[in-house]
């Protein structure tokens, strides 16, 4: 399982309704993928522009791609002020 974090910028005009957008979005995904969403952003704003990170813990397979696929059709996508950044992250297991 790998933990998805998506970071981006976003207009601080649109931030409001892309807020609902996001929110939305992360419900629907959870209910469908059993995925732990968390939606955070920096605390400052730089030239108008806001960054926000989407973080998708213990991802399946395939669900990178569902995620692209979401966030076009939802309209998340076109809000976000360039491109949306996608890192992904596994757990390192301790050595016994």
């Amino acid at each position: 399982m790998n933990d998805l974090y998506i970071y981006y910028q976003v207009r601080e005009e649109d931030a409001a309704a892309l807020l609902g957008l996001v929110t939305a979005l992360q419900a629907r995904l959870g209910a469908q993928h059993g995925v732990a969403a968390q939606l955070k952003r920096r605390p400052d704003s730089k030239d108008g522009l806001q960054t926000w990170m989407e973080i998708y813990a213990a991802t399946a397979p395939g669900f990178a791609a569902a995620l692209d696929a979401a966030a076009q059709q939802s309209g998340v996508a076109a809000l976000a002020a360039g491109a949306r950044h996608t890192e992904v992250f596994m757990d390192l297991n301790p050595c016994a």
